[in-house]
């Protein structure tokens, strides 16, 4: 169709705000571990583990969000959702529906095709590679 195949001019912006909504929501996960906002109705203790993946969450998620160090740091991240929810989630349950682990897979596939995607528009990358 016509339409959609006009839309395609606009997949690096699409890309650029795919890159900063999911960092945003990622950033909410490390902020509320490490600084319990927004408030949490059961707040995470802080362990070796948990304060690890809270700095990668905040940190990462600025990172993303800035669009810089894109492709390294989505790598990151989507190892660091892999790894969450098979200690955190799987257990649980075999069916990410029932054991909470949706949004690790997402955020997981959707990180890793930054790796392969880069970051889009409204990035850093693009001013340093210039």
């Amino acid at each position: 169709m016509k339409l959609f195949e006009s839309l395609s001019r606009y997949q690096p912006q699409a890309l650029g705000v795919l890159r900063i909504m999911t960092a945003l929501q990622f950033i909410e996960h490390g902020s509320q571990k490490l600084f319990n906002s927004p408030v949490s109705v059961d707040p995470h203790a802080l362990s070796g583990l948990t304060t690890t993946a809270a700095i990668l969450e905040f940190a990462g998620g600025i990172l993303l969000a800035l669009g810089l160090f894109t492709r390294p740091v989505a790598f990151l991240l989507a190892g660091e959702m892999a790894i969450a929810y098979f200690m955190a989630h799987m257990p649980r349950d075999f069916f990410p529906v029932n054991n909470g682990g949706d949004s690790a897979i997402s955020f997981c596939f959707i990180f890793l095709y930054l790796v392969f995607a880069g970051a889009g528009a409204f990035a850093l990358d693009s001013r340093r590679s210039a």
